[in-house]
């Protein structure tokens, strides 16, 4: 057993971008949202969970605590999303608690990325992680404005949660890019200018890394 968290706590950062990359994109393979919502969102989240949870290993501090806390309620949120889906504040409340999670998770996941002055494996994986955890945060934080205001974006699938879930996992993953389509577009005022800030903030996060990236390899050479 030791030697199974042994290879687990090496390995955390390859376990948290399979994480976070099977709760972006399972969508690709599947066809029955409903069946998304009830029983695949539920079991992404544990996965995603786990996946964290080595980052703070050993780490008994109120980090620690504050990161189990909310693991907990963003595994117990999508179970509830069957028996509390017509609560209009029901979803504002889960977006917001999922932007906490994931933002809570990025910060931890830079301060890991500016201390050490080498470049590794986990360096990498780790970077990978945190491009992915600006998409999480992304698109909990305009689910939220969706939820609050119909109006807030044009082209999106409304048809369920787990279509407006993906489609806006589409929507933040190209402007991140900056590919932008077209298809789907913000629809007040208030989202224009979040999207803006999303597409910058991408951008920079991409430059800066990039920056990181190769000062470490400079001092490792």
């Amino acid at each position: 057993m030791n030697k199974i968290i042994a290879f687990l706590q090496n390995k955390k950062y390859e376990l948290l971008l399979f994480a976070l990359l099977q709760h972006l994109f399972v969508g690709i393979i599947l066809t029955d949202l409903e069946f998304y919502t009830r029983v695949i969102w539920p079991a992404n989240m544990l996965i995603l969970g786990l996946g964290s949870i080595f980052m703070f290993t050993g780490k008994h501090t109120w980090r620690h605590w504050f990161r189990n806390f909310q693991f907990i309620l963003v595994l117990l949120l999508p179970i509830g999303i069957p028996f509390f889906k017509d609560i209009p504040w029901y979803f504002t409340f889960l977006n917001i608690n999922y932007v906490v999670f994931f933002g809570f998770l990025f910060v931890e996941l830079l301060r890991f990325l500016l201390k050490p002055g080498y470049i590794n494996s986990d360096i990498i994986s780790a970077s990978a992680c945190g491009y992915f955890l600006l998409i999480e945060i992304s698109v909990f934080l305009l689910q939220t404005f969706e939820y609050y205001n119909p109006l807030s974006f044009k082209g999106i699938d409304v048809s369920s949660p787990a279509s407006i879930y993906i489609d806006l996992v589409y929507f933040c993953s190209i402007t991140f890019t900056s590919i932008g389509f077209g298809d789907i577009t913000p629809g007040t005022h208030t989202t224009k200018l979040i999207t803006a800030f999303i597409g910058v903030a991408g951008q920079f996060y991409t430059v800066v890394l990039v920056g990181i990236l190769i000062s470490k390899f400079s001092s490792k050479n």
